[in-house]
């Protein structure tokens, strides 16, 4: 698929996602590395726009430049948008224990620190976040308690992609050192690449994720 296909793909998607105001989104492609620049009114907006980008067939890469301008309505003090996100983790059923996450925000930028048990923990942290009025970025910083159980690991990882029938799981291979995943082989598309990134963080005991997976057809190296 040539470039300029592709980034009219892009533009069309970004059209056709009621939840994002594509016309102040710029997208420029080269050699299927897609860059999103302009500005949105939210950073759930920002995110969304970048996941449209992401399940556009024939996308190898993304490189996000999207800035976040709140209108003045929407404004908040940093102490009320550290409030909101001690609130929201507090009554999230997916954090078992809020008191373990340490927030800091600074001109609406928010990060987490702190420990859970699992890697959906940590994503559903910074998904409650994400929707704040007046957040315009967010560092998740959040770490998983480790889990020394590497055969359990590897065989839950590899079940897992075979089960998933958007991905060939006979092309990728699962190593595990510690609580360290490693994901080397070849796949068909980005998100067949994010998807296979997921079902590894799924695992219990997972604490990183290095991916070295190549969508076929790219010039990426591992």
């Amino acid at each position: 698929m040539s470039d300029i296909r592709l980034r009219q793909d892009i533009l069309d998607e970004l059209q056709y996602e009621p939840s994002v105001d594509a016309a102040n989104i710029g997208v420029t492609v080269e050699n299927g590395i897609v860059t999103l620049t302009g500005h949105v009114h939210s950073y759930e907006e920002k995110h969304t726009a970048e996941r449209v980008a992401e399940r556009v067939k024939g996308v190898l890469a993304i490189a996000e430049e999207i800035e976040v301008r709140l209108p003045e309505h929407k404004k908040t003090a940093d102490d009320e948008i550290a409030s909101r996100v001690l609130k929201i983790l507090a009554w999230g059923a997916a954090i078992s224990d809020p008191k373990d996450i340490h927030v800091k925000v600074e001109k609406g930028f928010v990060t987490l620190n702190g420990m859970v048990d699992w890697e959906f923990q940590r994503s559903a942290a910074e998904k409650s976040v994400r929707v704040l009025t007046g957040v315009t970025g967010i560092d998740n910083q959040l770490r998983i308690r480790p889990r020394m159980d590497v055969l359990d690991i590897k065989h839950g990882i590899r079940e897992a992609l075979k089960r998933n029938a958007e991905i060939e799981a006979e092309k990728i291979d699962v190593e595990v050192s510690g609580g360290q995943v490693t994901l080397r082989g070849k796949v068909q598309s980005l998100h067949e690449r994010v998807m296979a990134e997921r079902a590894a963080w799924s695992a219990r005991g997972v604490t990183a994720v290095r991916d070295y997976l190549v969508i076929e057809g790219s010039r990426r190296t591992p």
